[in-house]
């Protein structure tokens, strides 16, 4: 039996100023549009677990990993052009990872299947682009860069027919990486 849905308690603090100040509004769960509570959010503490945070409501544009700590800068520390807007929880897994990538939209051209991180995939796989996938088990993360570096986009169980359809347009995802041991 697959632990995916096993949710580990999670929480994160958020701080509509640098440095923990200013109004706070604190999360244990998946908040799709949090400017009903913050005008905006510039720093956050993750108590515990894996969130995601997203520059736009319901989960859009541009978005970022955080494991647990202190983020008293979010807008210098990720590159963020705009304030949190909504935030994901990733729940724990601790079955196994296989995801299949595809060179185009669709599911079409190469195919390789991963149940590893892949720092490059240019390098592992002689594949130049990566468009589309489908994550049979455990939570990922895909970069747009080699060696985990540029924008990133989680990834669920599920298929992924079209990364431009998803509002990443134009991004070639170059490297994964198991949502694992960052719990």
């Amino acid at each position: 039996m697959s632990n995916t849905g096993m949710n580990m308690r999670g929480k994160i603090t958020f701080y509509e100023e640098k440095n923990f100040q200013g109004r706070s509004y604190e999360c244990m769960s998946d908040c799709p549009d949090m400017t009903s509570s913050l005008s905006r959010c510039q720093s956050c503490r993750v108590e515990s677990g894996c969130f995601m945070v997203y520059e736009r409501p319901n989960y859009m544009g541009n978005q970022y990993f955080m494991k647990r700590g202190e983020y008293s800068d979010c807008m210098s520390m990720m590159g963020m052009r705009e304030s949190i807007r909504s935030c994901r929880m990733i729940p724990m897994h601790r079955g196994q990872f296989r995801m299949r990538v595809y060179e185009r939209e669709n599911f079409g051209g190469q195919m390789h299947e991963m149940m590893d991180d892949c720092d490059n995939l240019q390098d592992r796989y002689r594949m130049s682009d990566c468009q589309s996938c489908n994550v049979m088990d455990g939570h990922w993360l895909m970069y747009e860069q080699p060696n985990y570096r540029g924008r990133q986009m989680y990834m669920r169980p599920g298929e992924y027919k079209s990364f431009r359809d998803m509002g990443m347009s134009g991004t070639r995802f170059q490297s994964m990486k198991r949502i694992q041991d960052m719990f």
